[in-house]
C-alpha cells in the first residue's frame, strides 16, 4: 500500500509490458490547463469513444488512446487505478461521462475510485460518485488465472472452483 491507496503492478501478459519503453506513457494531466489543452487536440471521432487512463502512484491521472494498453499508458510503472474514461461538454465545462476500472492489466479492484476521484477533482473535472462500470476481478486460487466476476457469481470460468471474497489479484499485494 502506497500513502495514497493500493499500488497495483501490472499483472498481464509479459510480452505487452516487454514493449513498453522507458519515457514512455499516457499524457499526464494535473492541471485544468493541461486537460484542457490535451481534450483541444482530440478529434470529434476519439471524444465518441472512452480513452484509457490509469491513476500514477504520484496521484497524476494520464490519458492515452482507448486501444492503448494500460501499461503502456502508465509506461509500465505500478498505479493507484486503471480503466477507460469518457468525457462529455456540458455548458461551459467538461465532465466525465462514464468511468470504470477495466483494465486486465491491472485488475484494479473498486476501491480505487476513491484514487480516481482524487485526481479528477485535482483537475477540476465534473465527475459521477463511483465507477459507472465496475469490474470485480479475481484471481483463482487452484488454477492463478485471472476472473471477471459477472453476475455474483464468484466461481472460476477456467476450472470452476470458488474465487475470494476479497480481491487477490497480484499475489506480491
Amino acid at each position: 500500500m502506497s500513502v495514497r491507496g493500493r499500488n497495483y503492478q501490472y499483472v498481464g501478459p509479459v510480452e505487452l509490458a516487454a514493449t513498453v519503453r522507458a519515457g514512455s506513457g499516457g499524457s499526464p494531466i494535473s492541471s485544468a490547463a493541461e486537460f484542457a489543452g490535451w481534450i483541444a487536440e482530440r478529434s470529434a471521432a476519439e471524444l465518441a469513444e472512452p480513452f484509457t487512463f490509469v491513476v500514477c502512484t504520484d496521484g497524476v491521472l494520464r490519458l492515452a488512446p482507448r486501444r492503448s494498453e494500460h501499461v503502456a499508458c502508465a509506461g509500465g510503472a505500478m498505479v493507484l487505478s486503471a480503466g477507460e474514461i469518457g468525457f462529455v461538454r456540458e455548458a461551459d465545462r467538461w465532465t466525465v461521462s462514464e468511468v470504470s476500472n477495466q483494465s486486465t492489466g491491472y485488475c484494479p479492484d473498486g476501491t480505487s475510485w476513491s484514487e480516481v476521484a482524487r485526481a479528477l477533482d485535482d483537475v477540476g473535472l465534473g465527475r459521477p460518485s463511483g465507477f459507472t462500470h465496475e469490474v470485480v476481478f479475481r484471481r483463482c486460487p487452484d488454477c492463478q488465472e485471472h476472473n471477471i466476476v459477472r453476475e455474483d457469481d464468484f466461481a472460476c470460468v477456467f476450472c470452476g472452483r470458488d474465487l475470494p471474497e476479497s480481491w487477490n489479484v497480484d499475489p506480491a499485494a
